[in-house]
């Protein structure tokens, strides 16, 4: 294993010792937990804003999330770094066939040609994995915690692959537009959990259209607010050197800036 690895994971247990942090001593799992998504969108946040260095530093506060994870386990009796390690190595293996095995080794056919073909082995073999026979859906595998939108597309990706799904792109369009129609005559009810129940289906139906549209929902979403973000910074700048506060303009000035 590499010794810088190593390096860290022994920082990782000096913090948790006898004479380690405070802080750190006194966390669980469960305190943890929003550190842990915290640190997975900075990491996307760096992707996005495509600066190789704090990528860098944003991986890295991943992983020590990771190993403090490790570290808790290991405490408890239950696992170690090593241990995740040598797990995350046999399943992508194992799942990996084409790669990793006797097929692959001798150049015999039957090697999956595209990733579609792959992605199709791939749950074959999730499938037939103990953890996974246990599950009585194939939505089953699809975490709860996931934002609703990311877990939305995956509900949806997972019901795809066993049929359940529009063949063409109008069914979609329709579909949405339906929505629409439903969602303003809710609205028109004036009942809050009608309207509620209406807008969410809406959501789905959008969710769906950019599926077909081979669009990530979450991501064409982040990147929306990232746009809004951008030109409220710029109205504001704009309005700073008029020396007008926005709080002091009508909607009019601020859509005209």
């Amino acid at each position: 294993m590499s010794k810088r690895f190593d390096d860290l994971a022994a920082v990782m247990e000096r913090l948790r010792g006898k004479n380690g942090c405070p802080w750190d001593k006194e966390q669980t799992r469960e305190s943890l937990k929003p550190f842990l998504l915290e640190e997975a969108y900075e990491v996307l946040e760096a992707i996005d804003d495509g600066d190789p260095e704090i990528l860098k530093e944003e991986l890295g506060d991943l992983l020590f999330q990771i190993l403090f994870h490790s570290e808790i386990a290991e405490e408890r009796g239950e696992f170690g770094i090593e241990d995740v390690l040598s797990c995350a190595i046999d399943k992508m293996t194992r799942r990996h066939p084409h790669v990793f095995g006797a097929a692959a080794s001798s150049g015999r056919r039957g090697k999956p040609a595209t990733a579609k073909e792959v992605l199709a082995r791939w749950e074959e073999l999730k499938r037939g994995e103990k953890r996974n026979r246990k599950r009585k859906s194939v939505l089953d595998g699809v975490p709860k915690p996931l934002p609703a939108l990311m877990r939305a597309y995956q509900l949806q990706t997972r019901a795809s692959r066993v049929g359940f799904d529009w063949k063409e792109m109008g069914p979609v369009w329709s579909k949405v537009r339906e929505e629409i129609k439903e969602l303003e005559h809710a609205i028109g009810t004036g009942r809050s959990r009608e309207i509620q129940a209406e807008f969410g289906d809406l959501f789905f139906s959008l969710v769906n259209m950019a599926r077909f549209l081979k669009l990530d929902p979450e991501e064409a979403l982040r990147k929306a607010n990232r746009r809004f973000v951008e030109r409220f910074h710029y109205m504001e700048k704009r309005a700073g050197k008029s020396r007008s506060p926005l709080s002091e303009m009508t909607l009019a000035e601020m859509d005209r800036l």
